[in-house]
């Protein structure tokens, strides 16, 4: 219990030019070959535009090996996808928080349903990324799940269940209660904490359910990095915020 009021105590002290705005959309490039290299840097470019001419919060998270080129290529806050619940030292291809902070990235996706982690491993990484003065966006598939994840105090938590992943059919109109009802049990738990929508959002109607069941924001990925215009698809997301 004290190492977890400790952790509340660096929350607090979090300069608020390190939170995002709300509502937010956060985009995960993940690996698509569309989000690779140079493209990667493009769709940041594409989020930068549109986060300032419509003056709205959007937040990236590119692929591992273009953190520091993207952070560096733009002003809008960029997550890590993953980061291991390890300190500095002989732990050969894992990524360390220290490492995402010195990239100058706000900080990491933890526990996506396509990397999950153990609740200790979560502890782990939410504590230690307070400490270094950076955000956790925790992933979660159930109100259960968001309800423990709650309790360790991340910055954010991003709901989605692994079934509507990627499946163009959003959360947020496919089960709307376990949007609101996480929503309501994270808030309880920590009325700071940021809860997103994720899974299936591909355009301004989801994104406006998101908000209307009282999400903070949305989490998404192939909706604009697999469209045809990934401009015209995020501006079009942003219709709903």
């Amino acid at each position: 219990m004290a190492m977890r009021n400790g952790n509340m105590r660096v929350q607090k002290k979090m300069n608020s030019e390190v939170k995002l705005g709300t509502p937010v959309i956060v985009l995960n490039e993940k690996v698509y070959v569309e989000s690779v290299g140079k493209k990667g840097v493009e769709l940041a470019k594409i989020c930068e535009e549109v986060a300032e001419k419509q003056g709205i919060s959007i937040a990236i998270c590119p692929q591992q090996v273009e953190l520091a080129k993207i952070v560096s290529s733009v002003n809008i806050p960029c997550f890590a996808q993953h980061v291991d619940a390890v300190s500095p030292g002989s732990h050969t291809g894992s990524v360390t928080l220290e490492s995402v902070k010195e990239t100058g990235a706000r900080g990491s996706l933890v526990n996506h349903s396509e990397h999950r982690l153990k609740i200790a491993d979560i502890d782990f990484i939410v504590d230690k990324a307070a400490s270094l003065n950076l955000l956790t966006i925790v992933c979660t598939n159930n109100i259960a799940v968001s309800k423990a994840v709650a309790e360790l105090k991340p910055y954010a938590i991003a709901v989605e269940p692994p079934e509507l992943i990627g499946s163009g059919r959003a959360v947020s109109q496919e089960d709307p209660g376990i949007v609101e009802d996480t929503v309501r049990v994270v808030k309880r738990v920590d009325e700071n904490c940021v809860v997103l929508c994720g899974a299936g959002v591909t355009n301004g109607a989801d994104v406006k359910a998101a908000i209307e069941l009282g999400a903070d924001g949305v989490l998404l990925a192939s909706g604009v990095v697999k469209a045809k215009d990934p401009k015209r698809a995020l501006l079009d997301l942003v219709t709903g915020l």
